[in-house]
This record gives C-alpha cells, sequence and structure tokens, in this order.
C-alpha cells in the first residue's frame, strides 16, 4: 500500500450520527471524498429529510434514518438494518451532541440528565452497538467527538463539561479493551470555529473595535484566528484511515494552540492586524 493510499477509505461503512447539518455533515463529506460509504441518523424525520437533501446538494448518495442514540433498542435496529442494506459499520463517528448553557445552581436535574444522556450515554449506546461486528472483522475505527472542555472548565457548562470530560475516559477505555483486535479509539477536540452561529462574536462594534470576545479568543489562541471547518477535515480522514492503526486512546485537539497557552493580555492584542474572517455558510458547526 502506498503512502497515500493509507488515506484511503474505499468500501469502508462510516456511520456518523447525528450528521444532518453541522460538523457531522462535514466529517461525513470529508469520509465520502476518499471513498467511504456512508450513513446517518438523527432524531426525527425532519432533520433526516434536512441531511439527505443536504447530501444531495453534495452530489453525495448517503443512507439515513431517524435514530435517537439513547435509546438502545433504536440504535440496535438502526445497526442491523444499515448491516442488511450497506454492510458491516467499521467507521463510527459519534457526533450526535448538545449543550446548554445554564448556571450549574439552576440547571435542573432534567436537563442535567439530557445534556449526558446525549454526549456521554449516546456514545456509550452506538459504540457498544458496532463493536461486536468489529471485533468479528478484525478491525474498526471510532470517533469520538470530545471538546475544549474535556480538558477545560467554563461558565454554565457544567453538564456539557462534566460529559465531554466522561467521553474522554470511555475513549481511551475502549481503546483498553478493545485494542486487542484492532480497533481503534479515539477523538477530536475542536477549538472555536468560525461559523454562522458566531459569526455575531466577530463583528466589529460599532466603534470600530474588535468584539470583546473575538478579542479573547483571539488572546488564548497562539495563533491568533478562529478554526475553519476545513482544519478538522484531514484529522478525521487520518483518524478513520489505515494510517492510524497503531494510535489509541487519544484526544487530538484542533484548536489553534489553545489548550497548551495560558494566553497574553488581551489588551495588548494588536487588533488592526485582523481582517474580518469569512465563514463556512454551507457546513454549519454547532457550538
Amino acid at each position: 500500500m502506498g503512502m497515500i493510499d493509507q488515506f484511503r477509505l474505499d468500501g469502508k461503512v462510516a456511520w456518523i450520527t447525528g450528521a444532518s447539518y453541522g460538523l457531522g455533515l462535514a466529517y461525513a463529506k470529508a469520509m465520502a471524498d476518499v471513498g467511504a460509504k456512508i450513513v446517518f441518523n438523527d432524531i426525527n424525520q425532519e432533520l433526516v429529510d434536512r441531511g439527505l437533501a443536504e447530501y444531495a446538494k453534495l452530489g453525495l448518495e448517503v443512507y439515513g434514518a431517524v435514530c435517537d442514540v439513547t435509546n438502545e433498542e433504536q440504535v440496535n435496529a438502526f445497526v442491523k438494518d444499515v448491516e442488511e442494506k450497506i454492510g458491516t459499520i467499521d467507521i463510527l463517528v459519534n457526533n450526535a451532541g448538545i449543550i446548554k448553557r445554564i448556571p450549574m445552581i439552576e440547571m435542573t436535574k432534567a436537563q442535567w440528565d439530557q445534556v449526558i444522556n446525549v454526549d456521554l450515554t449516546g456514545p456509550f449506546v452506538c459504540s457498544k452497538a458496532v463493536l461486536p461486528s468489529m471485533i468479528k472483522k478484525g478491525s474498526g475505527k471510532i470517533i469520538n467527538a470530545c471538546s475544549m472542555m474535556s480538558e477545560l472548565g467554563r461558565e454554565t457548562v457544567s453538564a456539557y463539561a462534566a460529559a465531554k470530560g466522561g467521553l474522554k475516559m470511555l475513549t481511551r477505555n475502549i481503546c483498553s479493551e478493545y485494542g486487542k483486535y484492532n480497533i481503534q479509539c479515539n477523538a477530536i477536540g475542536p477549538g472555536y470555529i468560525a461559523t454562522p452561529q458566531t459569526a455575531p462574536l466577530r463583528e466589529r462594534q460599532a466603534d470600530g473595535s474588535m468584539h470583546p470576545f473575538d478579542r479573547f479568543i483571539r488572546s488564548k489562541t497562539p495563533a491568533q484566528r478562529w478554526g475553519q471547518t476545513e482544519d478538522l477535515m484531514g484529522l478525521a480522514i487520518f483518524l478513520a484511515s489505515p494510517a492510524s492503526d497503531f494510535i489509541n486512546g487519544q484526544v487530538i485537539y484542533i484548536d489553534g494552540g489553545i489548550t497548551a497557552y495560558i494566553g497574553q493580555d488581551p489588551s495588548q492584542l494588536d487588533e488592526s492586524k485582523f481582517a474580518a474572517e469569512k465563514e463556512d455558510d454551507t457546513i454549519k458547526v454547532n457550538d
């Protein structure tokens, strides 16, 4: 196998959860571009139809169906259906997730449970469903959607940070239990990404100055910029491909260095050198 061929996914079946839009759609497109067969699910038919329409615009033929990642019966039925219609799942991307920005003392247990169930229990349920076939085949890739909140705390995201911290350890534990079957489980931790959703946080103020949050993020990031969707795609392909067969149990942060840097005084940032950045209007990423 040539070096470039190690990054191909020809004939592989890749399941990206919650991939009707956003980063899941971007991961799916990237993997399809290198030969993978794409299957996805979402929580209701409206979202599935929205996703199918987006894939059609991209010229991609994919399989999509309704499936709640927190419902073990639905997940098992989805996996069985995919195996019968498409083939055994070779790659699982646990992308589906939610966030609720609520101060901890104001968050209800029901709200806490919802975030934990989707962001942590969902990846457990989906991974559990695909692992038996991966074990039987003697190969498989599981990619979890971690976050900088897998490492760092921040106001109002206690449930999200707890879930993403737990997902980091689930990643390591899947590696520990199933690495002997040539199954790799790793995770991607995106930084702050320039999207239509984050555009208001990067708009210039009435006096021409930077938005305070834009200044804060740039001052905390050695690259002094927001990430672009394209910055994430190479790693997704790498972790799904044979090129990463000896990488296991790792969380790789694509954040411009923010998790490695204590940051500078925001007032010292030279804002004159930062032009307005164009966000990706086609593939949207949830914050």
